[in-house]
């Protein structure tokens, strides 16, 4: 047998670049871009989380397809409308000023970046199939590659608006589409050397519950993380916070997402179950946790670490999950499902913290919200069996 080498590893790499783009940047840069958006278009909470909801009601339509799409096709193609569609919607969201408009347009986005994330999510577990020994790595691999988009709007986004005030968001929005393209090219070139398969016998009928507990808890766990990330930098500018404390949290977020694989890689290959579910939902409950005690410069970089660097673990140990207790077949359909799911809870999040920081005065009681949520769903995935 074949051992994966150098160029399955980077391969791997350039499809990490799918959820460098439909989340990294799809959908988590809109928290950089909120506080400009809300005061140039005087928008409320409410209004604000409404747009972000969105996005997630888009990203669970695109899963729901997926799931269909995926039995009648390979997800080569399907990767590629997703990442282009992406593309297209994050760019033109800074040619429109009006409500409908956007919302529409994060719509798009979200269920590109459900075929983007689901097609490319797909060709890495086909990618390493004969050496389930490194699957965990690759895995993990592929959705750390969600930390590049945020570290480089983390980076760049912030000065940006220090420049140009509220109303560079258009600008905003524009170049993180031109930048989508750009790192488009690459994650598609890499899609073409893994091999189409033969999808008519690619799906299988498989029992969904013994893996109730871990599809619960990656229901809860979407519906928390996402007011995190939607919130947490409109809750440090409500606090004074600069363009300097801004970038450097959203960017040590985004590296600390980068390098996760290195971190959780023992936790996804060794331990059994739920574990490594529940580990890393526990950890960004208290990352999230941390701004609701104190957004000074130090405790927000102690939170983007701890949050980061368990932020995109969930979904690497949910494929994991399925991969151990599925046959090859299955994992296509699996990973839709959980998609589904963790899209099912994330449209919840942003609109009805919104709503509770629109009626209490402040995201303080929100923010709350979502880390309680997150301890549930933590709680939730210890019972998932091996």
């Amino acid at each position: 047998m074949k051992r994966p080498g150098a160029a399955e590893l980077w391969i791997a790499f350039a499809l990490s670049l799918a959820p460098a783009v439909s989340n990294g940047i799809g959908r988590f840069a809109y928290a950089l871009i909120l506080p400009a958006m809300r005061t140039d278009l005087a928008w409320s909470y409410t209004q604000a989380g409404w747009v972000n909801t969105a996005n997630a009601l888009g990203y669970l339509l695109g899963a729901v397809l997926m799931a269909r799409l995926l039995r009648r096709t390979g997800p080569h193609r399907p990767l590629a409308i997703g990442m282009i569609s992406t593309c297209l919607a994050v760019l033109a969201s800074g040619l429109f000023r009006n409500y409908a408009a956007l919302l529409f347009l994060r719509v798009v986005a979200g269920v590109g970046g459900a075929f983007a994330l689901i097609g490319g999510g797909a060709l890495v577990a086909e990618l390493f199939a004969l050496h389930p020994h490194r699957a965990a790595a690759g895995i993990a691999l592929y959705f750390g590659g969600g930390g590049l988009g945020i570290l480089l709007s983390g980076v760049l986004l912030p000065w940006l608006f220090e420049a140009l005030g509220a109303a560079g968001w258009q600008f905003a929005w524009i170049g993180l589409g031109l930048l989508s393209a750009i790192l488009t090219v690459p994650c598609l070139a890499a899609a073409a050397r893994v091999p189409e398969v033969q999808h008519q016998a690619q799906f299988t009928p498989w029992p969904k519950r013994p893996l109730l507990p871990s599809l619960c808890a990656y229901f809860v766990f979407a519906l928390g993380s996402i007011v995190y990330m939607t919130f947490v930098v409109a809750w440090m500018r409500d606090r004074g916070a600069g363009a300097l404390a801004v970038s450097a949290t959203w960017g040590l977020l985004g590296l600390a997402i980068a390098v996760s694989p290195l971190v959780w890689r023992p936790a996804l290959s060794r331990w059994k179950g739920g574990w490594p579910l529940a580990a890393s939902v526990a950890a960004c409950a208290l990352g999230a946790a941390i701004p609701l005690v104190s957004t000074a410069a130090p405790a927000m970089l102690v939170s983007a670490v701890i949050f980061g660097g368990a932020f995109f673990i969930p979904p690497a140990a949910v494929t994991e999950i399925a991969r151990r207790a599925l046959p090859r077949p299955a994992w296509g359909s699996a990973l839709a499902t959980y998609t589904v799911v963790f899209g099912a809870g994330q449209p919840i999040g942003p609109a009805l913290a919104g709503a509770i920081a629109d009626a209490s005065g402040t995201l303080f009681a929100g923010l709350l919200a979502a880390v309680l949520v997150m301890v549930a769903a933590a709680a939730a995935a210890a019972l998932q069996r091996e």
